[in-house]
């Protein structure tokens, strides 16, 4: 290639590749997510070994999300559930805590609900607690919430981290128990309903 400025780009098969800078191709790639966390088999993993979660950004308000994970972990998982929220006393009948430092123990899974601008906070906040002498503290970023930068400083220093992806959702595919929408029928089987 000549002396003109090429980008390295990891593409989401994780080959990478190099492109001129100025190239409309190194610009859309440059725009989309090249980041890649941990596959199925690793979640599934950091799922079976944790043994307690703590939900940042937790709502006592039913209709948010965070509130309808917190219901399924505390009704269908045998995780030690901790609810973060400088604002309420408790939620689903348990206390909420200000802040992770609050927590009566580090938990193994921080599980955000914030926005994209708030990951690196809640990344600082996790380092403070003293993650990284679990056994394999983890970030888990929820359906929807994307902050490149901040996953690969997490990364960087020595978290896992997972993003854009429901806990609820991978827990329930990964024990049989996700149905359409996300809800646990009890049933399993692959014979639609009322046949």
């Amino acid at each position: 290639m000549s002396s003109e400025e090429v980008q390295t780009t990891q593409l989401s098969n994780g080959l990478t590749c190099d492109l001129p800078a100025s190239s409309p191709l190194a610009k859309l790639l440059k725009s989309q997510r090249t980041w890649v966390g941990p596959d199925a088999k690793k979640r599934a993993a950091i799922l079976r070994g944790a043994k307690s979660i703590a939900i940042v950004g937790a709502s006592p308000n039913p209709s948010r999300s965070s509130y309808f994970v917190g219901t399924y972990l505390l009704q269908s998982t045998d995780y030690r559930v901790y609810f973060v929220n400088p604002n309420a006393d408790t939620i689903l009948g348990q206390k909420a805590y200000p802040d992770l430092a609050s927590l009566p123990e580090v938990p193994d899974i921080v599980d955000v609900f914030r926005k994209a601008s708030d990951i690196p906070a809640v990344i600082e906040d996790v380092l403070a607690i003293g993650a990284l002498h679990g056994q394999n503290p983890t970030v888990w970023v929820q359906l929807g919430i994307w902050n490149e930068e901040a996953a690969v400083y997490a990364e960087s220093q020595g978290l896992t981290i997972v993003m854009d992806r429901c806990l609820k959702v991978e827990h329930a595919r990964f024990n049989g128990g996700l149905n359409l929408m996300g809800f646990d029928t009890g049933v399993i089987s692959s014979r639609r309903a009322g046949r």
